[in-house]
């Protein structure tokens, strides 16, 4: 991401991937395009992506990984992804993302039971 300001860069709120808004229009996000569908689809990286996050983690090896498993990373790919993502993801895209058997964990810090 050498050579990326900062501004250009948005936080997937499922999986805390970052990237900049054209990766996400151009491919999607890498984790979460089956479900998210954001290639070509501005609105829906607007709705599910953020520009306001806290850290970064590049990490290499998910599999191997103590901070992928501290962070819920597990199972992803290799990238650069945000210590905490603020934004609420939009109420029809939890229900999608339940419908798929994919517990939704809020990036963001709090408890996922918070709200219920």
């Amino acid at each position: 991401m050498a050579g990326v300001s900062m501004r250009d860069l948005r936080a997937c709120m499922v999986c805390s991937i970052v990237q900049r808004f054209s990766d996400f229009r151009a491919r999607g996000c890498p984790n979460c395009e089956p479900i998210l569908g954001l290639a070509n689809h501005p609105e829906a990286i607007q709705d599910c992506t953020s520009r306001v996050f806290e850290g970064l983690i590049t990490m290499a090896q998910p599999t191997q990984s103590w901070v992928a498993k501290w962070q819920r990373l597990e199972g992803y790919v290799p990238g650069v992804y945000a210590v905490k993502v603020v934004g609420e993801l939009p109420r029809d895209i939890v229900s999608a993302l339940e419908g798929e058997g994919v517990k939704y964990i809020p990036r963001d810090g709090r408890d996922v039971d918070e709200d219920r």
